[in-house]
């Protein structure tokens, strides 16, 4: 394989599919991945747009499915090659901790966290004999601060950040980088179809119903302001073109002065400032 190889996980919507694009327009053979192959339509539509359909090739993957992944490592050792593996797979669980079940936590582990170490294991031999390559991360705000009601998602991406900073270096030796990428909200379909709200925070007669809508409604309030997506695509682009990285970027209206306050703020002001702004 002459170009440069790079592997999406998720990418039949989202920053997924946007990215796929924005890294065959850079050069790069694309090996998008999905779950259900039949929603590559938007992608190919998208790709034949952009005039880069040639340079990108659609495959199934389950990143919950050890047998998935073994085939994902058998095609990329059959490649020769990768460059870039951009882990961006994943859904948003939402719900009050007492009321979100264990297996639905499991749940959310296996596809946002479990998942990536999954794919990861299956890239690295061939990315380390290489001595190169990048492993970006698709985390969130919500790895870097915890929102009610989003605890399942939440702690998700807060493993994810925790086990790519050891990834960092361990792999660091070997010429390869592993990056953090860190979005605020944005308009994709994590927060329509990609959200999942455990039932019981739904009925009526749930103790936290009346919080659950309400940080509904102030989900649904700021989606208007909700960011660009290629935004985020574009730098991920960028990022696996890029001599020498840094282990996080935050992107998105608002994430880096929320991560600053955090880190120079009394935690008991930071509650009055989400619980004031969330529940209201």
């Amino acid at each position: 394989m002459d170009k440069q190889h790079a592997v999406v996980t998720g990418a039949s919507g989202g920053f997924g599919l946007l990215t796929s694009i924005e890294l065959a327009k850079k050069g790069f053979y694309v090996t998008a991945t999905m779950r259900d192959i039949k929603k590559k339509i938007a992608l190919i539509t998208e790709a034949e747009r952009c005039g880069v359909k040639d340079y990108i090739e659609v495959v199934p993957l389950d990143v919950t499915s050890n047998e998935s992944i073994i085939h994902l490592k058998g095609y990329i050792e059959e490649k020769g090659r990768i460059d870039v593996l951009l882990n961006n797979a994943g859904f948003a669980g939402a719900g009050f901790a007492e009321e979100v079940s264990l297996e639905e936590y499991r749940q959310q582990f296996e596809t946002n966290f479990f998942g990536v170490i999954g794919v990861t294991q299956a890239i690295l031999p061939t990315m380390r004999k290489q001595g190169r390559g990048k492993i970006i991360n698709m985390s969130s705000i919500s790895g870097r601060v915890g929102f009610p009601g989003l605890s399942p998602y939440v702690s998700s991406k807060y493993a994810l950040e925790g086990w790519s900073e050891s990834l960092r270096l361990e792999l660091k030796p070997f010429g390869i980088e592993v990056v953090l990428i860190e979005p605020g909200s944005y308009q994709t379909s994590i927060w329509t179809s990609g959200k999942q709200v455990t039932d019981k925070s739904l009925r009526k007669d749930s103790p936290y119903y009346k919080v659950m809508t309400k940080l509904e409604q102030y989900i649904e309030k700021g989606s208007t302001d909700f960011g660009d997506p290629y935004d985020v695509a574009r730098l991920v682009a960028t990022i696996a073109v890029k001599e020498g990285t840094s282990l996080r970027y935050p992107i998105g209206k608002g994430v880096k002065s929320t991560i600053l306050l955090k880190a120079i703020l009394p935690w008991s002001c930071l509650e009055k400032i989400i619980l004031n702004k969330l529940m209201k």
